[in-house]
């Protein structure tokens, strides 16, 4: 027995599990491979699955980084503030869904300049799985939100 409350051990998982879920957006912002592919579950037995939005979902590891690796190639500039950060955790599962505020380079266009930006907000739910090295990411779904009014 260790002599502290028993929601503690509770407590550091779910700060945990909040530094890994921010380290997905830390990568995708900084368009480092390296990192986001640090964040992904990197068991052969367990097939990570991604839905980016308004995408089919991907499955399987190596799709998943390489849909992330075009993304990133393909988005000159990407900031997220994230809200409505809730975070679940139980055993050695964690779930996070949070709104992703974002704002991103717009592609050049006819009617656009290179230094124009755009914003949107995407609903997403992130499930981690504890390993030895820490939480990884299982599945990444995000859904654009297209009402900003919620059900009646």
């Amino acid at each position: 027995m260790t002599g502290r409350p028993a929601d503690a051990g509770a407590g550091r998982d779910s700060e945990a599990v909040r530094a890994a879920n921010l380290a997905l957006y830390d990568a995708f912002e900084a368009a480092d491979l390296d990192l986001m592919s640090a964040v992904w579950l990197d068991e052969p037995s367990t097939d990570a699955v991604c839905v980016h939005p308004g995408w089919p979902p991907i499955h399987g590891r190596g799709p998943v980084l390489r849909s992330w690796a075009m993304i990133m190639a393909n988005t000159p500039y990407i900031q997220f503030v994230l809200t409505d950060v809730a975070v679940s955790v139980t055993g050695d599962i964690a779930v996070v869904t949070c709104a992703e505020n974002m704002l991103t380079g717009m592609p050049e266009t006819a009617g656009a300049s290179a230094d124009e930006v755009g914003g949107g907000r995407v609903a997403a739910t992130n499930i981690f799985r504890r390993t030895p090295g820490g939480w990884r990411l299982w599945v990444h779904h995000a859904s654009p939100v297209l009402s900003t009014e919620g059900p009646q």
